[in-house]
C-alpha cells in the first residue's frame, strides 16, 4: 500500500509552477519537491491546509491511496 501525491496533475490543472506554489504557501522548493516526488514520509495539516487552499482542491484530490502490487 502507498499513498500517492497528485501535486503535479493539480500544478498542470491550475497552470501553476512549483515556484508559484512555493511562494504563495511559504513552503521551500525543496520540501515540496519531496512531496511532488512522492518521497515525504508526512506532511503536517496546516501545510496540507495551505496547499489546498492556494490550489483550491481538497486533501482528496491531493492525496491518493493505492494499493502495491507486491506479493
Amino acid at each position: 500500500m502507498s499513498i500517492q501525491v497528485n501535486l503535479d496533475l493539480l500544478l498542470v490543472k491550475r497552470k501553476m509552477k512549483l515556484i508559484e506554489l512555493s511562494e504563495k504557501v511559504g513552503i521551500t522548493m525543496a520540501n515540496l519537491s519531496i512531496l511532488k516526488s512522492g518521497k515525504a514520509k508526512a506532511i503536517r495539516f496546516s501545510t496540507l491546509e495551505k496547499i489546498c487552499r492556494v490550489l483550491e482542491c481538497q486533501p482528496g484530490d491531493l492525496l491518493e491511496y493505492a494499493e502495491s502490487c507486491e506479493g
